[in-house]
């Protein structure tokens, strides 16, 4: 068993409870986490036996291009997407992190992790 970690995947998009937010947008990180077994593809050296992490971040960058009004719900969203359009994940983690989010004070962030 092994993990594919991306970190630190940058979106501009337009998610919120406040109606102001989902048309000014906001600043927001994602940090995805898959484990799969790794045997074959450490084996082969061949991308057919892996987990691809282009295409998890594809699917992640096109769950975040659709408006949401819960970081909640973008995170299941993600997790429902990688599984019905992958193979081989046993688990994976997602962290939806919104920067600066209007809350009445100076914060860095305000996060989101789901694991299914």
């Amino acid at each position: 068993m092994g993990l594919i970690q991306i970190e630190g995947m940058e979106f501009y998009s337009f998610h919120g409870h406040f109606k102001e937010e989902r048309i000014v947008g906001n600043r927001f990180l994602v940090d995805l986490t898959i484990e799969t077994d790794m045997q074959k593809p450490a084996e082969s050296d061949n991308l057919k036996d892996a987990v691809n992490y282009q295409q998890a971040y594809q699917i992640v960058k096109q769950e975040m291009e659709k408006k949401s009004h819960l970081l909640e719900h973008i995170a299941g969203r993600i997790l429902d997407a990688l599984y019905s359009e992958m193979q081989g994940i046993k688990k994976a983690t997602v962290k939806v992190s919104k920067m600066n989010p209007p809350m009445g004070g100076r914060i860095q962030s305000v996060s989101i992790v789901l694991t299914r």
